[in-house]
């Protein structure tokens, strides 16, 4: 718990005189003379926006991605080669990828500034004894301010005097259901939004009237705070790391790769101008230059399908991070459950079904003129969808009404019947009971003992770990023409109770089942009661046999409370900052990509601490601002749709990723080996940028693949081990037919003098681009290609015009000009054995890989 948070829990436990005289204020408000000091000390009451940062600034920060450092080193290396081809594709491709990133930061700026929308402009204060209305913003600590239905709560305040108050605390809290504020506090409250004479900017007032100290205002007060963590900085998530990790093993491979390629040919050729040339391709070749442009087509290509399944991504990367998830944290009122307050029983004192308890509820509902709450509509809509004599009890005479107070915490109306009248009473439990004398059974009126009254009580008990909200109603029946007063709830009779739930929405247990399946864990994590979120956790299959209350989880260190989390599925009464502390906790150590699905203001903080923050857009503008996923339905089977998307465009990335740096590794050894014996370079700088530009061309079309459902099972994350071990394996494999490439050339064809170098040069271009592009397919999935699983047209297509590209260029105008020659007809018949061999190996390779890794893509 912060430090604010505990000062405002022990100012509601303090005397009234106590918190006036801390504040130099009194009932009748503060003088004119204090309001001066008191702004200047405090300042105004109004959140802190963060200064705007301007478009250059953010322009400047988009370029700032290990993705564009490799680009635009390698497009200076280019221009130094003139390879001015080279360097206006790489220029496009680093233009390209650093407007989405500039695209994406001006609307999440324009987002968070948002927040001021939630605080009403004016209140009603009393200062120098004389109510006033005065702009929000001048409120000071100490202002005396007055409550009335409609008012926003203008600062964290605490109460002493109220009369039937009743507050949404929704938007901090996401309780559905208005809380009752009293003068006095309980004394038992642990945590501070639990507080009964404490209220909070923010919050509004649904009924009822009140007074009220302000105790803070501006960034002090607990909105300010949750405020301010909602618009920090997203903390580097799974996808920023694992781009950064990809990106420094590419350095790696090209700080010990070219050295050495520069060393080996400047020695043995002499030329080391040439060498350094051709050291420079390398460098080029070695590099998925197109890995940006991969990236993000995949992800825009994810985010427009993804937005057809009703599910919005705002920030691009939150696609993979979607796909990552293995651990959902998610609220329990509108994910779990309808959200909306449902009258579900109406039973007679001895639990049977009855119509005529209904009625009378109905009849108490309906007739009150009083603020009706949601349990009210749910009985009246209830009702209203089952009764047919719906008409007449419309039609009935009200006569009087005895409106809710917390002292009695009851309310009833009285109607006329035929023979008599009958006040009709609702209200807790509890109460309900003190004011029955009497019970009725099937008709009949009988004395309501103790020992019936115990009994009723462990049933309704019994309902409430059920889940449900329950009501008792009893009536009394009085001759016409006699006055009601509270004096008359006495000696009443007991008819039976009424219980409202929140259902579980139907396809909740489904979507939690396919979640589970796919390796997603949740947690659910709500202001709510244990009673009621275990039963509903029960009903739709989360484990509910241990809980975490937030009172607990503030004794536990962060150590403790991650190991406490392991072993629990609900945790509830957290607080705002609490829900966000936990998020963190389950972060710790890289282990797990944590999502949280919230969308009221008490979520936001925790929506930014998450690795993928989920929303929807019917929530609050802070909280979609807090958010990098806006579901259009709040339901986790459109969240389920969205993580399968995610985890095809992660995984249709990967592929790119490792086809290429694993082919690109392989070209390079057998250039470290071609070098070692040849009196000529195995390839000229410019063919070896062709070929990869071409291979780099076919790999457009991979944001169309589909990927294996073996793939979508299980949560995917960056991995460098396993990435570092599939080029080191993969990548020697191709090497294995570029040598066997190298002997026939050199052997068949007599390709081994100065002379016929073009001839070596050309047959090695057509063989290394054809496998290159041939790889696609045997990775692109865990099973045989061709027979047991076929790419997407796209692809099929693409591969299939380089290969064909790869056949004719050494024949055209153009491969003559980069230095390719004709090749025999001969040459075919070898390249068709070498390439049918090449898919053979690589496919035993792979069956090897997967039995003893377990893992492919």
């Amino acid at each position: 718990m912060k430090q604010n948070e505990i000062g405002l829990l022990k100012e509601s436990k303090e005397t009234l005189d106590s918190i006036f005289t801390r504040y130099e204020t009194g009932k009748m408000g503060l003088r004119e003379d204090q309001i001066n000091e008191k702004l200047a000390y405090y300042g105004e009451n109004q959140t802190k926006k963060s200064q705007p940062k301007s478009l250059f600034r953010l322009l400047l920060r988009a370029f700032n991605d290990p993705f564009i450092y490799i680009l635009i080193l390698l497009a200076v290396i280019s221009f130094f080669t003139a390879e001015v081809k080279a360097v206006i594709i790489m220029s496009l491709m680093v233009v390209f990828s650093a407007l989405i990133s500039f695209i994406q930061s001006v609307r999440a700026q324009k987002a968070s500034f948002s927040l001021q929308s939630f605080i009403q402009n004016r209140a009603t204060v009393i200062r120098d004894g004389a109510k006033r209305e005065i702009e929000t913003k001048d409120l000071v600590p100490g202002d005396i301010i007055w409550l009335s239905t409609g008012a926003m709560i203008p600062a964290d305040v605490r109460i002493f005097e109220a009369e039937d108050l009743f507050v949404n605390q929704s938007m901090l809290t996401g309780e559905s259901l208005p809380v009752e504020k009293y003068a006095f506090a309980s004394g038992e409250e642990k945590i501070v939004l639990q507080s009964q004479n404490l209220s909070f900017m923010g919050t509004d007032v649904v009924s009822g009237t009140g007074q009220a100290v302000v105790l803070r205002t501006g960034d002090q007060t607990i909105f300010g705070e949750l405020a301010e963590m909602a618009t920090t900085t997203r903390d580097k998530t799974s996808f920023d790391k694992g781009v950064r990790s990809v990106s420094k093993l590419l350095f790696y491979f090209m700080l010990v790769m070219v050295p050495i390629v520069f060393a080996i040919n400047g020695f043995l050729k002499g030329d080391w101008l040439q060498a350094f040339l051709f050291s420079v391709a390398v460098a080029v070749g070695l590099t998925p230059e197109m890995l940006p442009m991969i990236v993000n087509t995949n992800l825009a290509k994810g985010a427009i399908k993804m937005a057809k399944k009703k599910v919005v991504v705002k920030e691009l990367s939150a696609i993979q991070n979607l796909g990552a998830m293995d651990i959902l944290c998610t609220d329990k009122t509108g994910t779990l459950t309808c959200d909306q307050i449902a009258l579900v029983k109406h039973v007679d004192a001895f639990g049977k079904s009855s119509n005529s308890v209904l009625e009378l509820a109905f009849l108490n509902s309906y007739y009150q003129t009083g603020y009706k709450n949601v349990l009210d509509y749910a009985v009246i809509q209830h009702i209203e969808q089952i009764s047919e004599d719906l008409q007449n009890l419309k039609r009935m005479k009200k006569l009087d009404e005895i409106p809710f107070d917390f002292e009695r915490r009851l309310l009833s109306v009285v109607i006329r019947e035929r023979v008599a009248d009958r006040m009709i009473t609702k209200g807790a439990v509890q109460e309900i009971f003190q004011i029955c004398t009497h019970v009725e059974e099937k008709g009949e009126i009988k004395e309501l003992t103790e020992k019936e009254k115990m009994k009723l009580s462990r049933f309704s008990e019994t309902l409430n770990q059920q889940g449900m909200r329950v009501i008792g109603l009893c009536y009394k029946d009085k001759p016409k023409a006699s006055l009601f007063s509270k004096q008359d709830e006495a000696n009443m009779i007991f008819k039976g109770f009424i219980g409202f739930l929140d259902p579980v929405k139907p396809s909740a247990a489904d979507a939690i089942k396919r979640l589970k399946d796919k390796g997603v864990q949740l947690k659910v994590l709500t202001g709510d009661s244990e009673i009621v979120t275990k039963k509903i956790c029960q009903d739709v299959g989360i484990p509910s046999e241990r809980f975490l209350l937030g009172s607990q989880i503030e004794k536990l260190t962060d150590t403790d409370l991650h190991e406490a989390i392991r072993e629990v599925s609900i945790l509830a009464k957290l607080s705002p900052t609490q829900k966000a502390r936990i998020v963190s906790v389950l972060k710790r150590e890289g282990k797990h990509t944590v999502g949280f699905m919230g969308d009221g203001m008490n979520d936001a903080p925790a929506l930014r601490k998450a690795d993928i923050g989920i929303s929807v857009d019917t929530a609050t503008d802070i909280t979609k601002g807090a958010s990098s996923v806006i579901l259009l339905e709040k339901s986790l089977t459109v969240l389920e749709q969205g993580l399968v998307e995610g985890r095809t465009v992660f995984g249709n990335i990967l592929k790119y990723v490792k086809m290429t740096a694993s082919s690109n590794f392989g070209n390079v050894f057998s250039v470290l080996i071609a070098s070692a014996f040849l009196p000529f370079l195995p390839m000229l700088s410019i063919q070896l940028l062709l070929q990869n530009l071409l291979y780099d061309f076919s790999q457009l079309a991979l944001p169309w693949d589909k990927m294996d459902d073996s793939f979508l099972q299980k949560p995917r994350k960056w991995n460098t081990k396993n990435m570092l071990r599939f080029i080191l394996t993969i990548g020697p494999v191709s090497s294995i037919f570029d040598i066997l490439t190298f002997v026939i050339m050199w052997n068949v064809f007599q390709a081994n003098t100065l002379a016929e170098q073009a001839l070596f040069q050309s047959g090695w271009f057509v063989v290394g681009l054809s496998t290159q592009t041939l790889v696609v397919h045997m990775i692109r999935t865990e099973k045989i290609p061709f027979i047991q699983s076929t790419a997407a047209k796209p692809v099929m297509i693409s591969t299939l015009i380089i290969i064909v590209l790869a056949l004719f260029i050494p024949f055209t105008g153009f491969g003559h000009a980069i230095g390719l020659v004709n090749l025999p007809a001969l040459y075919y018949l070898f390249l068709v054995g070498i390439l049918f061999g090449y898919m053979v190996v690589i496919q035993l390779v792979k069956r090897i890989y997967i039995k003893k890794f377990h893992d492919w893509i």
